[in-house]
């Protein structure tokens, strides 16, 4: 399968800079995945299409403020760096710009020295190990010290880092958001309950695979980097329970979707507690086990996340779909609008 079958054309001008100041304000393109037909409302509307004992599942990852610019302390050059993962004792996996500065050994200043890191590894694709010192608690100094590490095609500085999280975002260690929740405020996951909707929280941290794009020609060569996942007790239980009364499951973002196909497929069809790191591709020929509908945003040409959606919802329909929402000039990527596969 080739991954120009992904491909579509979008203006640059339809890519959203900037969230509005009504989270729930975007528009919602709402796809039946079995006719294809298309109707185009405003995300409140996605409440009617919610029933008394679905389930709905959210994304709870809080995003670190994860983008650091320091000093390398032997020749005064620039750094940034993207912290990934944690690897435990404050030791970080990275990425690196530009890669080539930082050798084994080499020590980059943050904040005038309020924090420091030393390369322990260099690692493939701009990535390093760092061991970071500093006095105090790291979160802290990282509220204090990072940015929002916000999409490359995101060219405008963002006012309030709240912004670029969920209003639920509870457990931190994302490098970007799951965007399509950023669409929910409070009252309308309020709404949401007096439907009698169960609302379940899972959590899959957001990592390098976000920003690396496909490169291969062949889709099936393509290999994703592996992201941390936890699912609870009480969220498996909510899940069997729907699935045993033939109820729906509406992953919110492509990040819940790919957490439970995870679960799932690991569990042959079932739910049950579990955490671990999962590296799962999704792309079409993926026959779903865990969910039933998909709240999403419009994704990049020739991405993994187009290839995820086109798996659940056929490719000549979202392809379709796409280009209709280019013809009506809706708002594109992590601000912009919203897409509910049903």
């Amino acid at each position: 399968m080739d991954v120009s079958q992904f491909d579509f054309s979008l203006p640059e001008e339809l890519i959203a800079q900037t969230p509005l100041a009504d989270r729930t304000a975007s528009r919602l393109l709402v796809l039946n995945r079995k006719t294809g037909k298309r109707e185009h409302r405003h995300f409140p509307d996605m409440l009617q299409y919610l029933n008394k004992g679905d389930v709905l599942v959210l994304n709870d990852t809080k995003v670190l403020p994860a983008r650091l610019f320091g000093i390398k302390e032997e020749t005064s050059g620039k750094v940034e760096i993207l912290l990934l993962k944690e690897e435990g004792n404050h030791v970080w996996e990275v990425l690196a710009k530009p890669a080539k500065r930082l050798k084994v050994g080499s020590v980059v200043s943050f904040g005038d020295g309020k924090l420091k890191a030393e390369c322990l590894e260099e690692l493939p694709e701009g990535r390093r190990k760092l061991k970071f010192h500093f006095s105090g608690i790291f979160n802290e100094i990282l509220d204090e010290l990072g940015h929002m590490p916000l999409p490359p095609y995101i060219q405008e500085q963002l006012e309030e880092k709240d912004r670029y999280q969920t209003v639920y975002a509870r457990h931190s260690g994302s490098a970007a958001a799951p965007t399509a929740g950023l669409h929910f405020t409070e009252e309308m996951l309020e709404k949401v309950r007096e439907l009698g909707v169960n609302i379940v929280y899972i959590t899959l941290h957001v990592g390098l695979g976000t920003f690396r794009p496909v490169t291969v020609e062949d889709v099936e060569s393509h290999e994703m980097h592996s992201e941390f996942y936890q699912v609870s007790a009480d969220a498996a239980s909510a899940l069997t329970e729907a699935k045993e009364n033939g109820r729906k499951i509406i992953a919110v973002g492509t990040t819940s979707a790919r957490t439970l196909e995870t679960i799932a497929r690991d569990g042959n069809g079932t739910f049950s507690e579990s955490s671990g790191w999962t590296d799962i591709f999704i792309y079409p020929g993926y026959e779903f086990q865990a969910i039933d509908g998909l709240l999403t945003n419009f994704h990049l040409p020739k991405s993994t996340l187009v290839m995820l959606v086109s798996a659940f919802a056929g490719r000549e329909n979202i392809l379709a779909a796409y280009n209709e929402a280019v013809e009506k000039r809706y708002r594109f990527f992590s601000f912009g609008d919203a897409m509910l596969l049903i």
